[in-house]
């Protein structure tokens, strides 16, 4: 989840937590497997791919709609922004060819790359990103809004360069623009963006059968580098037993979400290749910091100290340790893992000396998640001698009571979205975390000019909220993903949030 910018962006939190979730109890829907066909090695320009995924979007307006179900197929594959993200977050240049940053961070200078076009043919100019940019400024409903709060000016001193300049520095400012606020529209296009589309990249939307399956074409007059494929499927099966049979059956080429307890299914058929991919979802048991008994440390201490954290992940299936609030692969991590060794012992003594030998608390979490996490939370809670009872809500209920109104003793959810220590700097933020050294830090780490100094600062704020037991941070999600024979170059990392499909190659059968 995003930091509090809106609760419509708080959906990409479900978005992705089914996706990366990966302990579902499912029914076998029963199917066999079919032998692969021979393949020739050689890559077919003309192939077609099929991707099964869990999460299929309620309508294609990325503008309007949140959720990371839009931005893992509609990024980079229909429309682009100036700049983008690499699997591994590091920031590249885009639909921009480069572009400069002034020595005081506040001015930020894109020159755009030659020929590009919209897929209705017209050509694209600075004058499109100032407009799509202002858009987002002004417009409060837009996703991305609050990401341009400091935004001062969008001008365009010439059709191939485009000038922001912020009112101060911001060290996350062209991390946003990799995301939905940054993406590039026609200026004035009539497009119904629910249902069809006018982007840049290197794919056109062919066709989407709602409930089903939505249908990408090459975009053979694409201005940069064509894609290695001709069409690419994405099939919705979000059972995932359904999904496995799915691949098994040859009916999808790629399975991303693979359940951790089914994949031994595929990799037992010898005829699929098992990625395992890294993500920025943080799996959070939130304290309410704000209400008793999460107002005293002691109590957050010995409930940390009462979870076996590496016996949690291999249950789970899929997923790293984490310990801490920023995952490996933002900026500001480093290993806490010393911080919180599993000790149920000092737990017991702990919720003695704090008066809390026999506590009974509730854990709200979403129905949409597997009942593992809290599994195993009931039993390491209860040889602490406290009693967890687990109140399993619709996501829109969670939203209500937990995310907005704070109503809530202990939480589970993933939070999905990269960069979002922010979260732990905001006291209204439904952690009810409030400390003034780490709101300071975090203030001081974003007008850093420097990366480095502004991780620095990033790391040492972190420390303090684990410090603090702010939460417990269960892990880091994995994704699993299963490719089937012939294809190759598909992303392994950060797929919960974009799928670049531009590189993939498939080979004839």
């Amino acid at each position: 989840m995003s930091p509090i910018r809106s609760t419509r962006r708080s959906a990409r939190l479900a978005a992705v937590g089914i996706l990366a979730v990966g302990a579902l109890i499912l029914t076998a829907c029963g199917g066999s497997s079919a032998p692969k066909p021979a393949v020739t090695g050689k890559a077919d320009p003309n192939a077609e791919l099929t991707v099964g995924l869990v999460l299929e979007p309620t309508n294609l307006d990325i503008r309007h709609t949140s959720g990371a179900a839009l931005e893992q197929v509609l990024i980079d594959n229909i429309y682009e922004g100036l700049v983008s993200r690499t699997q591994d977050n590091e920031i590249e240049d885009r639909l921009a060819a480069s572009h400069e940053v002034s020595p005081d961070g506040l001015t930020y200078t894109f020159t755009l790359n030659e020929g590009i076009t919209f897929h209705d043919g017209t050509a694209l100019t600075s004058a499109d990103v100032v407009s799509s940019y202002q858009t987002v400024k002004a417009d409060a409903t837009v996703q991305g809004n609050s990401e341009f709060a400091g935004v001062a000016a969008i001008t365009a001193p010439d059709p191939a360069t485009v000038e922001i300049t912020l009112s101060e520095s911001d060290q996350n400012f062209l991390f946003n623009l990799t995301g939905p606020a940054g993406l590039v529209f026609k200026t004035g296009d009539t497009t119904d963006l629910k249902t069809a589309e006018n982007g840049t990249g290197p794919f056109t939307l062919q066709r989407w059968a709602k409930g089903s399956a939505i249908t990408f074409a090459r975009n053979d007059d694409y201005w940069g580098e064509k894609a290695t494929i001709a069409e690419v499927t994405f099939q919705y099966i979000p059972d995932f037993t359904a999904g496995v049979n799915a691949a098994m059956d040859g009916s999808v080429d790629v399975l991303t979400a693979v359940d951790p307890n089914l994949v031994s299914q595929l990799e037992d058929s010898g005829e699929f290749t098992i990625t395992t991919g890294r993500t920025t979802d943080k799996a959070t048991l939130a304290f309410n910091n704000a209400k008793a008994p999460f107002d005293d440390k002691r109590v957050r201490r010995a409930l940390r100290l009462a979870i076996d954290h590496e016996a949690l992940v291999e249950a789970v299936g899929a997923g790293q340790t984490q310990y801490g609030p920023i995952p490996e692969l933002d900026p500001g991590y480093e290993d806490l893992s010393e911080l919180t060794p599993y000790d149920p012992d000092e737990a017991r003594k702990l919720l003695k000396e704090a008066g809390a030998s026999d506590l009974d608390l509730t854990l709200t979490i979403p129905s949409f998640y597997g009942t593992t996490v809290a599994q195993v939370l009931v039993s390491d809670f209860a040889k602490v001698g406290v009693s967890l009872e687990v109140d399993r809500v619709e996501f829109a209920t969670w939203l209500e009571d937990v995310y907005k109104n704070h109503d809530y003793e202990l939480s589970f959810v993933l939070h999905v979205e990269p960069r979002d220590f922010g979260n732990w700097a905001n006291p209204d933020y439904y952690f009810g975390y409030d400390n003034a050294e780490v709101q300071d830090l975090y203030a001081q780490s974003q007008l850093e000019l420097d990366p480095a100094a502004s991780a620095e600062l990033l790391e040492k704020a972190a420390r303090i909220v684990a410090q603090d037991d702010a939460a417990d941070w269960l892990y880091t999600g994995e994704t699993l993903t299963a490719l089937s024979a012939g294809v190759q170059g598909f992303p392994k990392d950060s797929i919960n949030s974009r799928i670049d499909l531009a590189g993939v190659t498939k080979t004839a059968d």
